[in-house]
């Protein structure tokens, strides 16, 4: 047990549109309370985890956001009940697939971000120890302005 009374942070990682004149993305780190565990427990998620999840929702291209837990149950999700079953199925997969080839290669390692572009989507996951955190993208909104 921590000696803090505070609730226990954790970082999410979170892929941002590349900056105007740069071809690389930015990665910003958020702190955020374990307002998460009390929807892994059932409990009514906390305005923390709407606000950010709004916040994520503000950046351009954004499509979609989805909060799982590690076994791949959704938690919170701003898509539609089918696009969510079927996105949080595979990405929770790919995820733990991606954790063990991390801690193949070092096993003092961790998996710490997860980036999947195509032509037409990009999909950034950051796991942490207990949530797994999706921001699905179309990376052609900033291009096309």
């Amino acid at each position: 047990q921590s000696p803090h009374p505070h609730p226990p942070h954790f970082n999410i990682d979170v892929g941002l549109k590349p900056s105007p004149g740069s071809s690389r993305s930015t990665v910003k780190t958020r702190k955020m309370s374990s307002s998460l565990a009390r929807a892994a427990a059932g409990l009514p998620v906390g305005a923390e985890v709407e606000e950010t999840m709004a916040r994520i929702r503000k950046y351009k291209g954004v499509e979609g956001v989805i909060i799982l837990n590690r076994e791949g149950a959704t938690l919170q999700s701003t898509l539609t009940e089918d696009q969510t079953t079927a996105h949080s199925a595979m990405l929770s997969h790919l995820t733990s697939r991606a954790t063990e080839l991390v801690k193949a290669l070092d096993p003092t390692d961790d998996l710490s971000f997860l980036r999947v572009r195509s032509r037409n989507r990009e999909i950034m996951v950051a796991p942490d120890k207990e949530f797994i955190l999706v921001v699905i993208q179309n990376p052609h909104i900033a291009d096309d302005e």
